[in-house]
């Protein structure tokens, strides 16, 4: 059974978003080094607004694991991708017979290599799409790297 946990119903690999990668790493060490050097036992008396930005700070380093497409925890709240993905019962959009619909069309505009990455899904099935996946998450790229439109999830 392919574990499914970063793998969105329109195809993107969470492990390649930087609120799920990136982020959290950079948060996180920025957090240690402001903690090596003291700051969270002098700034929340000598600077205004550090303590909310100390939460904000430690929720990012925090929240990487914690969001997810299927759990609903991440993306949109309104994303018809994963609403129409489970009335269809579909694991991966690409596994649908109307793909690529005009949802996904609208959502490759911001992502250049949704559509690439779908037709690899097809032709290489999950597991080894997920392997790839792996592999580049490990390079370092996340989607912001590319990403054209920020937020085009069609509604």
């Amino acid at each position: 059974m392919v574990d499914l946990e970063k793998v969105t119903y329109c195809g993107l690999y969470c492990g390649l978003c930087s609120r799920r990668n990136r982020t959290p790493r950079q948060a996180a060490a920025l957090r240690d080094s402001m903690r090596t050097d003291g700051w969270e036992l002098w700034a929340p008396h000598d600077l205004p607004g550090f303590t909310p930005f100390w939460g904000f700070l430690s929720y990012l380093a925090d929240s990487g694991e914690q969001c997810s497409c299927r759990g609903g925890t991440c993306g949109p709240g309104f994303c018809s991708i994963r609403t129409c993905a489970r009335e269809k019962g579909v694991e991966v959009c690409a596994f649908c017979g109307d793909y690529p619909c005009e949802r996904i069309m609208g959502l490759a505009h911001g992502y250049p290599t949704l559509l690439a990455d779908g037709k690899r899904i097809q032709e290489k099935g999950l597991e080894a799409w997920i392997a790839e996946q792996e592999t580049r998450a490990g390079t370092g790229f996340a989607y912001a790297d590319i990403r054209t439109h920020p937020y085009s999830v069609p509604r």
